[in-house]
């Protein structure tokens, strides 16, 4: 899937570490991915995850890994997480018409990150009145390859510390 959101190959190799937790990457509420007004994430087009009503303006990595891609409009950013999770953090929808207007970010494809590093600091104002939703939905990619998905049964997340879900690949 990266290849095709990124233009950039995957590796399909998933390592010995099979289980990855993600933990919130900012402070927020809980969205079903199935809520999310846009039929791609919604029916799980571009793979499984959950979504946050933002609490507040900065994403932070959920895992520890590797920055694949940040779009050019800054509106997303792909993580590789050791274990070969493909994570993609979109913010807002259809905020890609922005071009980058509002969003500030903070790694580049190819850094190193750790759970808890900056990635993307956003408006809030500007998405409520230039885009259709501030609601972030968190993807992963490569959903095809996983065992299973635990996702929180929290409501609200704090950034760092609420487990937002478990991914365990084949």
């Amino acid at each position: 899937m990266f290849k095709k959101l990124f233009g950039k190959k995957s590796d399909d190799s998933v390592t010995a570490n099979k289980e990855i937790v993600l933990f919130a990457p900012m402070n927020g509420k809980v969205v079903a991915l199935e809520d999310v007004p846009d039929p791609v994430f919604a029916e799980k087009m571009m793979g499984d995850g959950l979504a946050i009503e933002p609490g507040d303006d900065t994403v932070y990595s959920p895992v520890d890994g590797e920055i694949v891609q940040v779009f050019p409009t800054k509106h997303a950013v792909g993580i590789k997480a050791a274990n070969g999770a493909e994570i993609l953090i979109h913010i807002g929808l259809e905020t890609v018409g922005l071009n980058g207007e509002g969003f500030e970010a903070f790694v580049s494809a190819g850094d190193t990150v750790k759970m808890g590093d900056k990635l993307i600091s956003f408006d809030q104002t500007i998405i409520k009145e230039k885009a259709k939703s501030t609601i972030i939905p968190i993807i992963i990619t490569n959903s095809d390859k996983m065992e299973s998905i635990v996702k929180t049964t929290e409501t609200s997340l704090t950034k760092g510390e609420t487990h937002f879900f478990t991914v365990t690949f084949k």
